[in-house]
């Protein structure tokens, strides 16, 4: 399997690190939605990461889809998400959460990224994050509420790896590990998750290039 994207995305990264949990192995093209746009565009047209391409030149894309195949690949006492019931709805809700956050993070990033200063419109912004600030709110009661290491019953789950790879990433991109908010449940949680290897082998910090502070999602790229 050959999995597209860069690292510093959440979506690509939550992938990769599920890829690792499951130990299923892939390559990797550290591919850039910015300048390597038309090499994406041959396995997705939309031009946006995580792509997957199967062994038999299938390609996936999406981050949900990819780990749907992933999780049917090893089959259900396995799967990082609960197979059925309550468990399951709850995963799948905290995914939801995670990833509206990431959503509402990248939306503040093409802000900055593609609009001079002049036209970005602040309303917009405050929206962007106080969304994003209301589902880390969220995440952190659901990280706290569980006296446990994991989100979601007694092992991780791809609540747990989808929280944490959002939050590693928004504390990267927009600080909001030193903002005058605190998430204390999602912090415990990401540092036991970034502490395992699973994690570790594909952190890669986002880091803005040369330049204006925002052009870092049109260089690297954090799409879905």
């Amino acid at each position: 399997m050959i999995l597209i994207g860069m690292f510093d995305s959440p979506f690509v990264r939550r992938v990769a690190v599920s890829c690792n949990l499951l130990e299923l192995p892939f390559e990797h093209r550290n591919w850039s939605v910015g300048k390597d746009f038309e090499l994406i565009r041959q396995f997705n047209p939309l031009g946006r990461v995580p792509a997957m391409v199967l062994p038999d030149g299938e390609a996936l894309v999406d981050s949900t889809a990819i780990l749907d195949f992933l999780d049917e690949t090893v089959g259900p006492e396995r799967a990082l998400l609960p197979a059925s019931g309550p468990a399951r709805r709850e995963a799948l809700r905290v995914v939801a959460i995670a990833l509206g956050a990431a959503e509402k993070g990248v939306l503040q990033l093409y802000e900055a990224a593609f609009r001079p200063d002049e036209k970005r419109h602040e309303p917009w912004l405050e929206r962007c994050r106080n969304q994003m600030h209301g589902a880390l709110a969220e995440l952190d009661r659901i990280a706290q509420r569980h006296s446990g290491d994991w989100m979601i019953g007694e092992r991780i789950t791809q609540a747990d790896v989808t929280a944490a790879c959002v939050f590693t990433f928004l504390c990267d991109a927009l600080d909001v590990g030193n903002s005058w908010v605190v998430y204390p449940g999602l912090t415990a949680l990401g540092a036991r998750c970034e502490a395992l290897a699973a994690f570790r082998d594909v952190r890669v910090p986002f880091q803005a290039p040369a330049g204006s502070a925002g052009a870092r999602v049109g260089q690297r790229g954090a799409a879905r």
